[in-house]
């Protein structure tokens, strides 16, 4: 990456900031979370080195304007690590995840003590997330202080609420409440997964996926029978819907 930068390296390499990257480094994870999906290993190695790229590429940038090294963002994952698992590194017990996952909140803690941070406890999630992702990390983090419902059952009975309160914004043809009411239900649904311990986002990705393989199976059926999508109807294709999931 050093050579591609220097003078007399690749034009667009050279070219490059931090705001330009961004794209690809996202793009990049989603390509690693794909060949996991498809359990394709070989495709995993080479988009995890696509990925690790992303981490040189930005080191090299600020190595250039002495900001830090790559070196330095191993030092401080390292010690990150050792810091936050003092069950492991140091004389801490943890007996369960959840055991971890309070040692770990009470060490990120001391470190924005330290450095005299007083953010709000949501403050330090980026806005910049993805919504689903965003809904995750918040909801989880107002749970560790005690904010949360008290079991599963809960959260669906608030699912029924809000979906009866989506239903009379509806009624009422309200644009802007429709949109507030359709936030709210999935905010909750993304609550109600953390509750039975499923990823939503993973959960989405397998549905996406399913929806994909059934669509292609009608599109492919339809084609056998020389008919395009325009010449069907939509009896025709759910018929071949219940196939595809048969």
């Amino acid at each position: 990456m050093a050579r591609l930068r220097a003078p007399g390296g690749c034009p667009w390499d050279r070219e490059q900031t931090f705001d330009s990257i961004k794209p690809f480094t996202l793009e990049e994870t989603y390509e690693v979370l794909d060949a996991i999906d498809r359990r394709d290993w070989r495709d995993l190695a080479e988009e995890l080195g696509d990925f690790l790229l992303q981490a040189v590429f930005y080191a090299q940038m600020a190595g250039e304007q002495d900001l830090f090294s790559i070196g330095d963002a191993l030092d401080a994952i390292n010690a990150k690590l050792i810091r936050r698992h003092p069950h492991v590194f140091g004389d801490r017990t943890a007996e369960a995840a959840s055991d971890v996952l309070k040692i770990w909140g009470e060490a990120k803690a001391a470190e924005k003590a330290e450095k005299g941070k007083t953010d709000g406890l949501l403050d330090s999630i980026p806005r910049a997330l993805p919504a689903l992702v965003e809904a995750q990390q918040v909801t989880s983090r107002a749970a560790r202080v005690g904010f949360d419902w008290q079991d599963a059952g809960q959260v669906i009975e608030k699912l029924h609420e809000e979906l009866a309160e989506f239903g009379e914004a509806q009624k009422r043809e309200a644009p802007a409440e429709m949109e507030d009411e359709l936030g709210d239900l999935l905010f909750v649904l993304v609550n109600l997964a953390r509750f039975v311990k499923v990823d939503p986002e993973q959960a989405l990705r397998r549905t996406n996926a399913k929806f994909r393989r059934r669509f292609g199976y009608i599109e492919r059926k339809l084609a056998e029978r020389g008919k395009k999508f325009e010449d069907s109807n939509i009896e025709e294709m759910e018929a071949l819907w219940q196939e595809a999931k048969g």
